[in-house]
């Protein structure tokens, strides 16, 4: 047997010339990938929040609710929970798919500011706001251009909360109930 040379040069620099443009490639199509891929939005799902609010009724829980949503707004997410710590979160989204959510909790207001607007939410102007909740509101807004409304009822602190106009969430205001 004799050992016949190979065709074509075996070296270090050829190996990684060949892993270059094999880099080089895959980061070309990449690049390609990505600007003709648009974002792909997932659709929220509705919740039934009025349900919800029937558990919390029947766990003698008074949470403050809508009570019903404007045409096109949607309920997306909801949070209940009954016992030791009980607490109470709505989030809509409005026609045009901004934000408003709704906390309630034993919890301080600076607490749920400082978790749902912004760490460093400033305190605005107390507002009257024809609401079968409360009449007076503390307004909050951050520098990403949320808003909040909080008020205390009894020893819960209730934050009406988002991306929002601040008429579209005063708005909402007038539709809670307990």
């Amino acid at each position: 047997m004799s050992a016949q040379p190979s065709r074509y040069n075996r070296s270090f620099g050829g190996m990684t010339g060949a892993l270059v443009v094999t880099v080089v490639f895959v980061l070309a199509f990449a690049l390609w990938r990505s600007l003709f891929r648009g974002e792909a939005e997932e659709p929220t799902q509705p919740v039934d929040w009025q349900e919800s609010v029937r558990l919390a009724q029947d766990a003698d829980l008074s949470v403050a609710h809508p009570r019903q949503l404007p045409d096109g707004w949607e309920a997306s997410s909801v949070e209940l929970r009954a016992g030791a710590d009980p607490r109470w979160g709505l989030g809509v989204l409005t026609d045009d798919g901004d934000f408003i959510g709704i906390r309630q909790q034993d919890s301080s207001v600076a607490d749920l500011v400082e978790l749902y607007v912004d760490e460093e939410a400033e305190g605005g102007d107390e507002v009257s706001v024809d609401s079968e909740v409360a009449r007076t509101w503390q307004t909050w807004t951050d520098d990403g251009g949320d808003t909040g409304y909080s008020t205390e009822l009894g020893d819960e602190a209730l934050l009406v909360y988002g991306s929002a106009t601040a008429e579209e969430i005063e708005a909402y205001l007038g539709l809670l109930t307990r």
